[in-house]
């Protein structure tokens, strides 16, 4: 099984893989297929990861948003053929690159 550490890992390198495509900026997003999928899939990564991680982990780093992370994971996943890419930006996307 893997522990917190791993997970916290894998948070931080579908936010990096995130960025790497989010900087060229919404429109981008926006009007390229394939770079919607990608951030879509790492940030459901981020969501999966985030939901296996501890109690006592999400205790300690309380000034995360913790059900937030996880509740967009859960909509792109279950609720994918009515996601707004514009809001999965301003709510998911621009936070990360500020």
């Amino acid at each position: 099984m893997r522990d917190d550490t791993e997970k916290l890992r894998d948070i931080l390198e579908a936010l990096e893989s995130v960025q790497k495509y989010a900087s060229e900026g919404m429109e981008s997003f926006l009007d390229d297929e394939l770079i919607q999928v990608w951030i879509v899939h790492h940030i459901q990564i981020i969501g999966e990861a985030a939901s296996h991680v501890s109690a006592i982990t999400k205790e300690k780093y309380s000034q995360v948003p913790w059900p937030d992370i996880i509740a967009v994971r859960n909509v792109l996943v279950h609720q994918y053929f009515g996601i707004d890419l514009r809001e999965i930006w301003q709510t998911s996307i621009a936070p990360i690159i500020i």
